[in-house]
């Protein structure tokens, strides 16, 4: 069955990241955490330095509507450079004003509300944040209470 996710990367603090974001979303991950210490040295490819090989090479967390957060550390080692824009949010549309506030008040904690929830112009519940890694969240609810 076809199915859309988002895979986010952080140079060194993804398990963090989706610690966090289980005690928001609740569920398990779909099976274990990789490691980067796991993948086989490729030819031609430098050492993994010895601080790397508990990174995480891949996670996963369902989170709403069968949507799924993937994720992998992508430290500098490794050739990454990483900038975090504003150019990408992830959407959640909860079922409830009730469920859209409690996961915003918690997403948003430490990190900065771009727009607080409000209705809208278009007749939703709407508000953005981003959150204490950096990642843009954006709550649109179609419900009127």
């Amino acid at each position: 069955m076809s199915k859309v996710s988002t895979y986010l990367n952080f140079k060194r603090e993804t398990e963090q990241a989706f610690s966090f974001y289980k005690s928001v979303f609740g569920g398990e991950y779909v099976g274990e955490i990789m490691r980067l210490g796991q993948v086989p040295a490729q030819p031609g490819q430098p050492p993994l330095p010895e601080e790397d090989k508990n990174l995480v090479m891949h996670i996963e967390l369902p989170i709403l509507g069968g949507h799924s957060l993937h994720g992998t550390d992508a430290p500098e080692s490794m050739g990454f450079k990483l900038n975090f824009g504003n150019n990408v949010y992830i959407m959640l549309n909860p079922d409830t004003r009730e469920e859209t506030d409690k996961l915003f008040a918690a997403l948003s904690e430490g990190g900065k509300v771009e727009m607080p929830m409000q209705d809208m112009f278009w007749g939703d519940y709407y508000g953005s944040l981003c959150d204490k890694f950096g990642v843009q969240w954006m709550f649109n609810c179609t419900a009127k209470k």
